[in-house]
């Protein structure tokens, strides 16, 4: 099991994939404590106090107004989490309610948050033990945090609501126990740093992130496979034509491509006899469609990034002066703004592939191919329904894809009257992405067996190898059968990385921007 490292550095993007993704142990640098140490004790001091501090010993939204007695401090905490646990729906996956609480970590480790050493360590302890709390997934809109959803983490931590020791469900405080925890009893601020913040939303759409890259780079070489099927043109994908633009998205795309089909006999084969000037835009402008995707993505890794280590409870400790300031680092904006632009780009993506798989069935535009791609069309339909689930699941995509960002809504009696929407802008992202898996599925399906209908002549090497990696799991298509395994396998492969896998992996872009 590798160890992620939570120090005062950031974590990087290939460590948050390592915490939604692989088994880890997370271990904290001792010298957070300092710092974690002395807001906690500046919160404490203000707890004693007689000035006014918003979430210490005054109530909460609306109810700031009201003092609070230091007798009802712990009540205070333990009551806030209480009523903001008012999720619905179904529960989170467990690996995305484990990331959310790493990023919680995180935040909390920065030392702003004013919590106590003892409640990071519970939570740690919590992911290495693996009790995980059950989450429901809908009740946040983005504004003072994603308040019910970690609301219900934080249930947990107090021993209340339900959560997972391994993979039994428990009462919250069987879990504790069965995992050798205890629940922990807040102090002043600290129910309000647990579920003040953007984890939830954030875990949405980085993980969401970490899928679309995956399936993008795989929606290149479906694209490269579909253009060799076809008997496309290379010429567009030259380096000269992309630099005179000069998008570093389109670029690497590009070149992704003319790696992709060197060594085809396939195009070589037919270069003069070909009477088509031009290819459909789907094949000829694969570079600047797919690149401005791959700058959404690269732009969308760069913000939540900065999300995931930032702090974004209120109020925050100031170690430096001794002040505790309310503000707003809650706010979900930035990460609404990106889960929008994420669904744009898995739309996009999902619907110039779904434009290849519609030109390949089609005899008119499929230059010399089999209606349907079927050897014997007529008595049998071939890829002709798997063509329009394609179409299904792209129309879908693009209805989904209109941004949740600009939808604000007052709550909390007008006191948190402009909100993000960032929940359900992440939210959306997954189903988006499974659809997209699918038509990428498809794709792969399609035009393998595109180009083994061009039999004798063949594809370049590495287009092969994404056929061979594909006629392990399911055969070509030689006459009718039930064509949903075939989709299913194809699109589970996919997800489980076996196209990418199947060509060098230091041709697709970088997560990076090219400086």
């Amino acid at each position: 099991m590798a160890e992620v490292l939570l120090s005062e550095n950031s974590v990087p993007l290939a460590g948050l994939s390592q915490l939604y993704r692989d088994p880890y142990k997370l271990v904290l640098d001792k010298k957070l404590q300092q710092s974690v140490k002395k807001a906690h004790s500046i919160v404490a001091d203000a707890a004693k106090g007689n000035a006014a501090v918003y979430g210490v010993n005054t109530g909460f939204g609306k109810l700031a107004q009201t003092r609070i007695s230091a007798t009802d401090l712990a009540t205070l905490q333990r009551n806030l989490i209480l009523s903001h646990a008012s999720g619905v729906g179904d529960l989170m996956p467990v690996t995305l309610t484990r990331l959310m609480m790493a990023l919680k970590l995180i935040s909390l480790t920065r030392g702003a948050s004013g919590v106590s050493w003892d409640l990071i360590l519970l939570l740690t302890n919590m992911l290495e033990k693996q009790v995980t709390p059950c989450v429901p997934a809908q009740g946040s809109v983005g504004a003072s945090g994603d308040l019910a959803p970690l609301a219900h983490m934080a249930a947990t931590m107090i021993g209340e609501g339900d959560a997972w020791y391994r993979e039994e469900k428990l009462p919250a405080a069987q879990a504790l126990q069965k995992a050798g925890l205890a629940p922990i009893t807040l102090g002043p601020k600290e129910g309000l740093a647990l579920i003040n913040g953007t984890q939830f939303s954030t875990a949405y759409a980085l993980a969401a992130w970490f899928d679309t890259w995956d399936i993008a780079c795989a929606a290149i070489v479906t694209g490269a496979l579909s253009t060799d099927a076809a008997m496309g043109s290379p010429a567009p994908f030259r380096a000269e034509i992309q630099s005179l633009r000069g998008h570093s998205g389109q670029i690497d795309v590009a070149r992704t491509l003319r790696t992709l089909l060197e060594g085809s006999i396939i195009r070589e084969t037919h270069r003069e006899d070909d009477e088509r000037v031009q290819d459909p835009y789907c094949l000829r402008c694969q570079p600047q469609v797919m690149g401005a995707c791959f700058g959404l993505l690269r732009h969308v890794a760069c913000v939540l990034e900065t999300e995931a280590n930032a702090v974004t409870d209120n109020p925050l400790v100031l170690t430096q002066t001794g002040e505790i300031l309310s503000g707003g680092n809650f706010h979900a904006e930035p990460v609404a703004f990106a889960a929008d632009q994420l669904a744009l780009a898995i739309a996009e993506i999902g619907s110039i592939a779904q434009r290849r798989i519609a030109m390949l069935v089609d005899p008119a535009m499929s230059f010399g191919l089999p209606a349907f791609l079927s050897p014997s069309p007529g008595v049998n339909s071939g890829f002709m329904i798997a063509e329009v689930t394609s179409a299904a699941l792209m129309s879908e995509n693009k209805q989904k894809a209109a941004p949740c960002s600009v939808d604000s809504t007052p709550t909390s009696a007008n006191q948190e009257d402009h909100v993000s929407m960032a929940a359900h802008a992440a939210r959306r992202l997954t189903g988006m992405n499974d659809n997209l898996a699918h038509i990428i599925g498809i794709e792969w399906l399609i035009a393998a067996q595109g180009v083994e209908l061009r039999a004798p002549l063949t594809t370049s090497p590495a287009l092969q190898n994404t056929i061979n990696a594909l006629r392990l799991r399911v055969p070509g298509l030689k006459e009718d059968r039930l064509m949903a395994p075939d989709i299913a396998t194809a699109t589970t492969a996919l997800r489980q990385g076996t196209l990418i896998k199947s060509v060098p992996a230091e041709i697709f872009p970088s997560p990076e921007t090219p400086t």
